[in-house]
């Protein structure tokens, strides 16, 4: 069985004030994303989570969305979706028992039933069991399970898988958006994923039994433990210190009989605005930049040797401009100052997650110290709470009851 595995696809997604979805990149990689599907015609296409940016998406973010999904529905090629901490459960799983009629499925919210979302499908060498869990909050676990002792990401999901009747003498892949660890240790990150640094680990062996893990959250395609467990990464660089990461692009994930090695292969899908960040002093990069003949790029300035004025901005900005390029961000670290002129906007903020505005603030307010693991665990509750409450509705009191309860357990965590 053959099938390409997708993450953190963001859909809706801006960086520093420039929507992706205007400027035609992330539609341009759905037309890219598809022209590839149907000169590979693989089996089923797995999307691991934060398909939006927004738990409450734009039209034109569910527009996207929907041209990617008909695109694939034409050419009779199934789909396996889960929500991650981006999207709201229950908004992506509006109507999906009538969409699987139609060859999409998508998983299950957790609120009221553990029993994921399973799909079978057939190869030469029999079933093929696809289990789809969206992102996984303890507290939400605990409840479903009436079990209070599930106080952590990686025994929660132990547990809920636990309770799934997985039949491992055939083969079993799972799609999960969970922040995966090997032995405690992650890999660098960039972006705002940088931001769940220790909060909500799990470790790879939770999933041993699984043929292949089809993971989502981090922003890198990188495997955690075992060759079989990976990130598939975003399909676009949607922060600049993810241009350190190797080139994008979907993976296509081969199954063989059960026992049979997996073949796993990056395919590489450009973008149509590349991202890069100039990093020097003044004189190197007006030299550099005056010779380069790279066009439609979005950059980052970065000076080392003096401040930023008008002038030096308003000759980079016209350079750039002239070539189709995008300067967003400018900054000095002109020892010992450094200034970020690129404040950010009321829109920007407004796109940012609670979780990343916290973070921000905090390590901003407390000299670069982040805040600890208990703290990020109850913000990222309130953001669950959050997006499974309508935008113009103050929480419920069930909504209220249950912050207050998980509140009350990290209060009395020994």
């Amino acid at each position: 069985m053959r099938f390409f595995h997708l993450a953190d696809l963001h859909f809706g997604k801006s960086i520093h004030g420039v929507s992706l979805l205007d400027h035609g990149d992330q539609g341009y990689w759905v037309d890219q994303f598809l022209k590839l599907t149907e000169r590979q015609l693989p089996d089923a296409v797995v999307i691991a989570g934060d398909v939006y940016d927004r738990s409450a998406p734009s039209g034109d973010a569910v527009a996207l969305l929907s041209r990617l999904l008909t695109g694939l529905s034409e050419l009779d090629i199934p789909v396996l979706m889960v929500a991650g901490n981006h999207d709201s459960a229950q908004r992506l799983s509006f109507a999906s028992s009538l969409l699987a009629r139609q060859g999409l499925h998508i998983s299950r919210p957790l609120f009221d039933s553990y029993r994921l979302e399973q799909v079978k499908l057939q190869d030469d060498d029999g079933e093929v069991n696809f289990w789809l869990m969206p992102y996984v909050y303890p507290a939400l676990i605990a409840q479903t399970l009436e079990d209070d002792s599930l106080r952590d990401y990686d025994s929660a999901v132990r547990a809920l898988l636990a309770r799934q009747d997985v039949d491992f003498t055939k083969r079993n892949v799972l799609v999960a958006h969970q922040n995966v660890t090997a032995g405690g240790v992650e890999a660098e990150r960039g972006g705002s994923e940088s931001m769940v640094g220790g909060v909500g680990q799990i470790d790879y062996t939770c999933f041993d039994g699984f043929d292949y893990v089809a993971l989502g959250h981090i922003h890198a395609a990188y495997a955690v433990g075992r060759e079989t467990v990976r990130y598939a990464g975003s399909p676009l660089c949607y922060h600049f210190n993810e241009v350190r990461q190797q080139e994008k692009g979907p993976l296509l994930v081969e199954l063989g009989a059960k026992g049979a090695p997996v073949r796993i292969e990056l395919l590489k899908l450009p973008p149509l605005h590349p991202m890069r960040e100039l990093h020097g002093t003044l004189e190197k990069l007006r030299e550099q930049e005056l010779a380069s003949p790279r066009e439609n790029e979005y950059l980052r300035l970065v000076l080392t040797d003096q401040r930023l004025s008008p002038e030096i901005s308003a000759f980079f900005d016209a350079l750039f401009r002239a070539r189709g390029s995008i300067l967003m961000e400018r900054v000095s670290e002109f020892d010992p100052f450094r200034e970020n002129v690129s404040a950010p906007t009321a829109a920007a903020l407004e796109r940012q997650s609670i979780c990343e505005l916290f973070t921000e603030f905090y390590t901003e307010r407390s000299g670069g110290e982040s805040p600890d693991e208990e703290e990020l665990e109850v913000l990222a509750y309130v953001e669950e709470l959050t997006a499974q409450a309508d935008a113009h509705t103050d929480p419920g009191s069930a909504e209220t009851e249950k912050l207050l309860t998980f509140l009350e357990r990290q209060e009395t965590r020994t």
